[in-house]
């Protein structure tokens, strides 16, 4: 028996958010910052479930992937207003297009080397579907991050395989970790560096003009956000139901929330801190996932995750350098893109913070809230053509 109860919710709830409290902290260091909090909380969380310290299934966590995580993708989503998207960062979204072609042929290329249909055998899905369901579920992380992620393992059915799906999890955050390391490097190696325009800063009024029209974020604007988000997701239900349209809850979400963000762009600045919420429950759901994993298990199927995501890292990163250079386009607009789709749109802006990249901030955050977009629809769209 864990040390914590399965059926003491309340308890299972607490040591979920302070395992996320806690990685959130632990990133503020210098290893925590190479790790990344993602990787911190799951790791954390394997941990717990395996010491018996945190159950491996509990009543809470089915909470958790039914009612938080649809709750996820308004929250990021409130920032995706695709006009602004275009006119402020035209050149990293086209970067960032080419960075989601990249994801797409390595993921194709991994599925045709790779047998994947012994993967996720606990699920319901039929042996030939699960191949289909791997390539969609690594796609849309490889595109969008965590919160297409859990669309992708609820749309195909591979969360109902606990021990895959941490798994799964932990390889892809072990290596996105990893890769960030790598493309860190890129530019000061001289080898590669030369086959792209020299990297010239063009600052422009954005950066200011951003944090002088931003709202305070306040009990008001966080009360605002939740309410419209679980708006949303509920009508989104409605609309599943009434049209008959089983397993496409998602993309209804995620197209109803782009038209809200487009045509209502003040629906940022009244919801302002909904971004930052959406980042804390996202570390309570990976929390949950990891939880499920039986480490056994995990090792069973690390050899195969771990060549999938080595091969459509390796593909990813070679169509985006050699076809961005042939557009002319510059490493830091490439690297802030391929950062955005594979960890997400909070890793890309603290980048090019880092490196110096002022003018790729605002871009970095604009084009990884694009992924949020995009990722939940091609994965689907994988995932069915496969």
């Amino acid at each position: 028996m864990p040390l914590i109860p399965a059926d003491n919710s309340i308890a299972v709830i607490a040591a979920l958010m302070v395992l996320s409290g806690a990685s959130m902290l632990l990133a503020k260091t210098r290893l925590g910052a190479q790790l990344t909090g993602t990787v911190i909380v799951i790791l954390g969380a394997i941990a717990a479930s395996n010491l018996n310290i945190i159950p491996h299934s509990a009543p809470a966590y089915g909470f958790v992937f039914t009612y938080l995580v649809p709750v996820l993708i308004p929250l990021f989503l409130f920032q995706a207003d695709l006009r602004r998207i275009v006119t402020e960062a035209s050149r990293t979204t086209a970067a960032f297009l080419l960075a989601t072609v990249g994801t797409v042929a390595g993921v194709t290329v991994a599925a045709l080397l790779l047998d994947l249909s012994t993967l996720g055998s606990g699920s319901s899905l039929a042996i030939e579907n699960r191949e289909a369901g791997i390539v969609g579920l690594f796609a849309s992380t490889y595109i969008g991050g965590s919160v297409n992620y859990a669309a992708l393992g609820e749309i195909t059915g591979l969360n109902e395989d606990a021990s895959f799906f941490s798994a799964a999890t932990a390889a892809d955050n072990l290596f996105s970790a990893i890769y960030l390391s790598l493309i860190a490097l890129i530019p000061g190696v001289t080898a590669i560096a030369r086959f792209f325009p020299s990297i010239t800063q063009n600052p422009t009024t954005a950066e200011a003009g951003e944090a002088a029209t931003e709202s305070p974020i306040t009990a008001t604007s966080l009360c605002l956000g939740i309410a419209a988000s679980l708006s949303l997701v509920a009508i989104t239900d409605g609309i599943e139901s009434m049209l008959g349209l089983s397993g496409w809850r998602y993309i209804i979400l995620t197209a109803l929330v782009l038209i809200v963000a487009t045509l209502v762009p003040n629906a940022r600045r009244w919801f302002s801190g909904a971004f930052e919420l959406g980042i804390a429950l996202s570390f309570v759901f990976f929390a949950a996932i990891a939880a499920g994993a039986d480490i056994p298990a995990m090792l069973s199927v690390a050899p195969l995750l771990i060549s999938l995501v080595c091969i459509l890292l390796v593909i990813h990163l070679a169509v985006l350098l050699s076809v961005g250079s042939l557009f002319k386009l510059t490493l830091p607009e490439l690297l802030t893109a391929s950062n955005a789709a594979i960890l997400g749109a909070t890793t890309a802006p603290a980048m090019a913070a880092a490196k110096g990249w002022r003018d790729q901030i605002t871009p970095g955050v604009l084009v990884g809230v694009l992924g949020y977009a995009l990722g939940t629809f091609i994965g689907t769209a994988l995932f069915k053509l496969w």
